[in-house]
């Protein structure tokens, strides 16, 4: 349940000091005039160039779409109609090199079962990490992580080692919607991490 890097001890959840304007978002995401949709929904803001642009050439397969290496990334329509989440992402890509970008979005009454995510902790030597901004939630929103709940609460921002075990409980009446932001880890990246332990 916790990351050993030399001295250094990461829990597998770090709030980190950076808090965004939850109400900005709020108002970017439903200016984007999403459709309704069942269950799980995905809108992708950053996605590999090939998708964005049809003309470009196509990689080949990857064996995990999380590891970034494998695409060149692009911003999309959604993303550049949005200029306070394109600022938020911009601001990362000041950090580190930025992969895939999603606003992820789960029913009411509805769950995401238990998984791992093999590639998105900072202990695998190839990955990227997520961090992960909370836009939409409601008091029935519960994010378990190794079984425990983390309080994300809008406008915050979180890693979670989602290599551990990991799953989303929306037993409210709205849906439930986070901004997630997938990044290769550098030496900044750990120590901001490192550091808000």
């Amino acid at each position: 349940m916790h990351i050993v890097r030399e001295s250094q001890v990461i829990t597998d959840r770090v709030k980190l000091p950076l808090h965004f304007d939850a109400k900005r978002l709020l108002e970017e995401y439903q200016e984007l005039q999403l459709n309704n949709f069942e269950y799980y929904n995905v809108i992708q803001l950053r996605a590999p160039a090939h998708i964005v642009d049809p003309s470009l050439p196509v990689p080949p397969p990857a064996d995990d779409y999380a590891d970034g290496s494998w695409t060149d990334w692009s911003n999309t329509s959604e993303l550049e109609r949005s200029p306070y989440l394109k600022a938020i992402i911009e601001s990362f890509r000041e950090l580190t090199d930025v992969t895939l970008v999603r606003l992820l979005r789960l029913a009411p009454k509805s769950e995401v079962k238990a998984h791992t995510d093999p590639t998105l902790g900072l202990e695998v030597e190839k990955s990227v990490i997520r961090l992960t901004i909370p836009i939409v939630n409601n008091e029935g929103v519960v994010f378990y992580l190794n079984e425990k709940p983390v309080p994300m609460q809008p406008g915050e921002c979180w890693y979670l080692k989602l290599t551990d075990i990991h799953q989303v409980v929306n037993s409210g009446d709205t849906e439930r919607v986070n901004l997630t932001i997938d990044m290769v880890p550098n030496e900044k990246l750990r120590a901001l991490i490192e550091e808000s332990c």
